[in-house]
């Protein structure tokens, strides 16, 4: 994409779009960092035990409801 044919409005769609994706890539990065640290308290099998597999995906959703809140008390602000 040549970037001389792009306006204004489309430049700042674009430059949204990449902050979003950084955003969600940080955001992932950070809820398994948590996550891994809070559920995994040795070293990895091939599978993970149930305990870790429920304490994983409660922690992931416990993580995204809460960031969640977080987004809609800032839009609220606005």
């Amino acid at each position: 994409m040549d970037p001389s044919a792009l306006n204004s409005a489309e430049m700042q769609r674009l430059l949204n779009q990449e902050k979003e994706k950084a955003m969600v890539n940080e955001m992932l990065a950070k809820l398994t960092s948590e996550c891994w640290d809070k559920c995994i308290s040795s070293a990895p099998g091939s599978k993970f035990s149930s305990s870790e597999s429920a304490c994983l995906s409660n922690c992931a959703q416990r993580y995204m409801d809460m960031s969640l809140i977080i987004m809609k008390r800032f839009q609220s602000m606005h």
